[in-house]
């Protein structure tokens, strides 16, 4: 079988009772370690894809940021040279900003409530908002809800925040949360995480415990606090110019396989919170809950940073996650 390269579609042939039929192996990368939910349920939305069009389109799933990190995926995918991409909603948001809302602090009260509301118009204002941008909105996966681990103190009030350098991702929401809440926040990348606590070049991070679980970041974390503070999703996306590509029958394939794929991340998120606690305290992790109340208010004027830029979007949202919460 000869094979051609464009970008990263893989173009080829299979051939079926003696006849050729076009063959596309299409690149899909992310950033997850092998156990994360992201990862599995990358690997299940490949199989999906495959069974579904008989072979047609393979998806060559490269985890670890094997195929680049977030931020160099999305630009590859604009520019059609990467096919997917279970990327993370703060690098999503540096080119769609108001991915940003989803994360808003202490806006979901359960997994279950956030997917709801993902669901929903919501969902539906970020995919026209993503292929403003050349991107395809196939899914919104799970990434949990997030909560700070450090090597200084346990964080019980925000007080304890005060002058900690505490990693996030490149998203602003995130920022501007733990400004409100008197850290020092440093985004970075993060393929770069593990090492940057390890040396102390940063004194905390924050993340689900799905993601501290499967970077083995508790080995280089003394506390985890149950903050809760903020909820993120995992975009499923498509390059806009590979997704023209496709004939109508295998873009319905993707688009159902995203959605199946994407109820088994979120399931498999689910539980990994209710798992992982007593497997990280069992390597010596000291994790704590906090009264949630003080960081609430705290953060309260994130609120009207964001109504500011979006009043439309997060009236849309509040009201989402309210309702659905009832």
């Amino acid at each position: 079988m000869k094979t051609t390269v464009i970008g990263s579609v893989f173009a080829g042939a299979i051939f079926v009772s003696g006849a050729a039929i076009a063959q596309q192996t299409l690149q899909l990368a992310h950033n997850a370690a092998e156990g994360n939910p992201k990862w599995d349920a990358s690997e299940r939305f490949a199989e999906l894809v495959e069974e579904g069009t008989n072979g047609q389109l393979i998806v060559d799933v490269g985890g670890n940021a094997q195929y680049g990190d977030d931020m160099e995926a999305l630009t590859q995918m604009r520019m059609g040279t990467l096919a997917l991409s279970t990327n993370s909603q703060g690098a999503t948001s540096s080119v769609v900003p108001q991915f940003s809302v989803l994360g808003l602090p202490f806006l979901f009260d359960s997994l279950p409530t956030a997917w709801k509301v993902m669901d929903g118009e919501v969902g539906d204002e970020l995919k026209k908002l993503a292929e403003e941008h050349n991107l395809v909105l196939l899914a919104l996966w799970d990434n949990g809800i997030r909560h700070v681990s450090n090597n200084v103190h346990p964080i019980e009030t925000p007080e304890d925040l005060n002058g900690l350098k505490i990693r996030t991702p490149p998203d602003e929401m995130t920022v501007d949360i733990f400004e409100a809440l008197g850290a020092n926040p440093t985004p970075m990348n993060f393929s770069e995480l593990y090492i940057a606590l390890e040396q102390g070049v940063v004194d905390g991070q924050e993340n689900p415990l799905m993601n501290i679980h499967s970077s083995k970041l508790y080995e280089v974390q003394d506390y985890i606090s149950l903050t809760g503070h903020k909820y993120e999703s995992t975009p499923l996306l498509m390059s806009k110019a590979v997704w023209d590509t496709l004939t109508p029958e295998q873009k319905e394939v993707i688009e159902e396989a995203a959605v199946e794929a994407g109820e088994f991340n979120r399931q498999a998120s689910l539980q990994a919170d209710e798992d992982l606690r007593s497997e990280m305290e069992e390597a010596g992790v000291a994790f704590n809950e906090v009264e949630k109340q003080p960081f609430i208010e705290a953060t309260s004027s994130v609120y009207d940073l964001w109504r500011e830029k979006y009043p439309e979007l997060v009236e849309m949202v509040v009201n989402a996650a309210q309702s659905e919460s009832q």
